[in-house]
């Protein structure tokens, strides 16, 4: 089920926390800009899953 948005009124709070970890990983990307190598869209992802577990985790 990989891409599909659970909770699809959070589209736009997913893309916006989507550039949020780009810029923190310095990952030159503008909402207009679809030229991101694999490789920095996999880093971009990875980060997100990291922080969202690690947000979950600091709720229990």
């Amino acid at each position: 089920m990989p891409g599909k948005i659970l909770i699809p009124d959070n589209k736009n709070g997913l893309a916006k926390f989507k550039y949020e970890i780009a810029r923190e990983l310095g990952v030159p990307v503008s909402e207009a800009d679809g030229h991101v190598s694999a490789n920095q869209c996999g880093k971009v992802g990875g980060a997100m899953v990291k922080k969202m577990i690690e947000d979950y985790e600091k709720s229990l």
